[in-house]
């Protein structure tokens, strides 16, 4: 079938709109009309080849959308039903079985392949292979192909187009909290970076009843947004030596800290930021092979570093309690969202990445 689609064409390159041809679902897939996608991070990151997904490809991978066609032997799911496309995983090794799918070992390839395991691509152009199933969607386009895993069911009485990024950038801010890390009541939080990732871990952390919820960040609108939707404190790292306030702030350090900008220095930061057996989440992807520093003698007295894919998520079960928050008004992540039309993509890429106007970009494809 013919559909729209923006395709990276090369490293660094602009978002290049064009026509393709998208095959019908194989057995065991599914086909999605895609009524709106966020734009994340790691699109951008693979834009510019942190990862190494083959170009050209089709990105994005926080999709929304109407179910249109189901391949053969799918089952749950239905032709109409409303669905947000989360990421992929294999569903049967081990950890998937143990209910921990973020970590599933067929993670890499199945996300960042480029390809269906088979070697094969649901999309062309002209023609030509344009690489695709990026974390098992492509949502980057009118329609995609996707498989069961990475479809989770949701009402239709919510806007179904600002539901596609809880499938990754919401879902793992929150999930770093609610998933992770699991603040006891009356702890204390520091959330380096006010990004989408960072204000959804901020009301994670407020609905947990976190006492301090300390966020640091170098834009005085994020940090005045993060202090509306629950941080108690704001600490300007352009002005302020983050460690020193989080320090004074708290007596010594944090219960818990998350680093979301995948930057080394501000990762030590939010490790230094904790107290002894404070705990700091890693949630943010940085190019292949980037190291950090850290003390020894520090991490000695009990603090613990965890890596954290999707907030720890069982896509199924998290998205549904997010959208429940977000009903009983507590969690508001459409404040985080700005609706950009499909074809202003690379006016959303830029506002999103270099003036910083829009937290949460979201195309909305009709």
């Amino acid at each position: 079938m013919r559909a729209r689609a923006a395709i990276i064409e090369k490293q660094h390159g602009e978002f290049v709109l064009d026509r393709i041809e998208l095959e019908d679902p194989r057995p065991g897939e599914v086909l999605v009309k895609i009524t709106a996608a966020g734009i994340c991070h790691t699109d951008l990151s693979v834009r510019d080849q942190y990862y190494p997904t083959p170009l050209p490809v089709v990105l994005g991978h926080e999709g929304s959308g109407v179910i249109e066609k189901l391949g053969a032997g799918v089952q749950g799911l239905n032709v109409g039903d409303h669905v947000v496309l989360s990421f992929s995983y294999c569903g049967t090794c081990h950890n998937c079985l143990s209910g921990e799918q973020p970590y599933c070992p067929s993670l890499f390839p199945l996300n960042f392949g480029g390809r269906r395991l088979d070697g094969s691509t649901p999309i062309t152009r002209n023609g030509k292979d344009v690489n695709a199933v990026f974390f098992g969607q492509s949502s980057f386009a009118t329609y995609a192909i996707t498989q069961p895993n990475n479809c989770v069911k949701v009402d239709k009485d919510v806007p179904l187009h600002l539901l596609g990024p809880l499938g990754c950038g919401i879902q793992t801010g929150a999930g770093t909290v609610l998933n992770a890390l699991k603040p006891r009541p009356g702890s204390s939080i520091a959330i380096f970076g006010a990004g989408s990732v960072g204000l959804s871990a901020v009301m994670a952390a407020k609905a947990s009843g976190c006492l301090k919820i300390i966020v640091v960040d170098k834009q005085a609108s994020r940090l005045a947004l993060a202090q509306e939707l629950g941080a108690t404190h704001a600490i300007d790292a352009g002005k302020t030596n983050p460690l020193e306030a989080i320090q004074n702030l708290t007596g010594g350090g944090v219960d818990h800290a998350m680093d979301t900008t995948a930057v080394p220095a501000v990762l030590r930061q939010a490790v230094d930021s904790t107290h002894v057996r404070g705990e700091c989440a890693i949630v943010g992807g940085a190019p292949l092979g980037t190291e950090v520093s850290i003390d020894m003698n520090n991490m000695l007295f009990g603090r613990r570093i965890r890596g954290v894919v999707e907030g720890s998520s069982i896509p199924q079960i998290f998205i549904p309690q997010l959208i429940a928050l977000y009903q009983a008004g507590k969690f508001d992540f459409d404040r985080l969202c700005t609706v950009y039309d499909f074809d202003q993509i690379n006016q959303a890429v830029h506002e999103t990445e270099k003036t910083g106007k829009a937290i949460k970009a979201v195309l909305r494809m009709a």
